[in-house]
């Protein structure tokens, strides 16, 4: 990853938001995508000197009340402004230590505890670090449930897994991304980034949009050979005594065709 993350992601944003979203009038063609760096000044009420020093690395230690103002220009959600903050220096970086790649006995007898709901613990660079019996079976026809971006991105399966492949691959990349802001000299993360953004035109593309997202909870669109198509929704729990893990849980609505089609793959299972 590069040295200078705060003035990429701040012009990848930029390049992100049209002008007429944000009330500024169109003078003849425009020769940037997004908005102008004059036009991103006068928004956020900061000199454009100063904007064009903070895209350019010059100026790495903005106030929190500028990159407030700036986050208010560009439209950024609260997991992108959060994000923001982080690569500026302005809120807790990382907790102390990284992320463990073991998981608790007593997580793991958690996970066995949903015997009816696909259930795997995850960490900050979304490698699975347990699952449960329902989860690899859900995930059976990918080559390994090691992954998820490497699934998603580089595994034949993950395009026919994902029947909504464009939004699940747009969120694999917001939790790396948000990953990035969270643990910035992670050797984990920069070796899977590269090697994604080597192999996957795709993932390269959305790598360099900067888009941040956190992972909480949304529905999941599935196509499982074995009992047809699947939507569940998914909950991310976070796991205190492991910071970085997460606990991800699916759930199908009640009494309905999603919920048969997963009692049926838990019969399989």
């Amino acid at each position: 990853m590069a040295d200078n993350q705060l003035g990429e992601f701040l012009r990848a944003r930029r390049g992100a938001v049209s002008p007429d979203t944000v009330g500024v009038p169109a003078h003849g063609a425009r020769r940037v995508a997004g908005l102008r760096r004059e036009e991103v000044a006068v928004l956020a009420g900061v000199n454009a000197d100063y904007y064009a020093r903070l895209e350019q690395g010059r100026e790495r230690r903005p106030s929190a009340q500028v990159l407030d103002a700036l986050g208010h220009a560009l439209r950024l959600d609260p997991d992108a402004r959060a994000h923001l903050h982080r690569l500026a220096g302005t809120a807790p970086v990382l907790p102390l230590g990284r992320t463990p790649d073991r998981v608790s006995p007593a997580l793991r007898r958690l996970l066995d505890g949903f015997p009816g709901s696909p259930a795997y613990v995850v960490n900050r660079t979304l490698d699975v670090l347990a699952a449960n019996t329902l989860a690899e079976v859900l995930h059976s026809p990918f080559s390994d449930l090691d992954n998820l971006a490497r699934m998603t991105f580089l595994d034949p399966a993950g395009r026919r897994f994902h029947t909504r492949w464009d939004r699940t691959a747009q969120a694999v990349v917001g939790h790396l991304r948000e990953s990035s802001g969270l643990d910035p000299d992670s050797p984990r993360l920069r070796a899977l980034v590269r090697t994604l953004c080597a192999d996957s035109p795709d993932f390269a593309g959305l790598w360099h949009t900067h888009t941040v997202r956190g992972k909480t909870h949304d529905a999941k669109h599935f196509l499982h050979p074995d009992v047809g198509p699947l939507t569940l929704t998914y909950l991310a729990l976070d796991v205190r005594d492991a910071p970085g893990q997460q606990l991800i849980v699916y759930q199908a609505e009640p009494s309905g065709p999603d919920a048969e089609a997963l009692a049926l793959l838990a019969a399989l299972a």
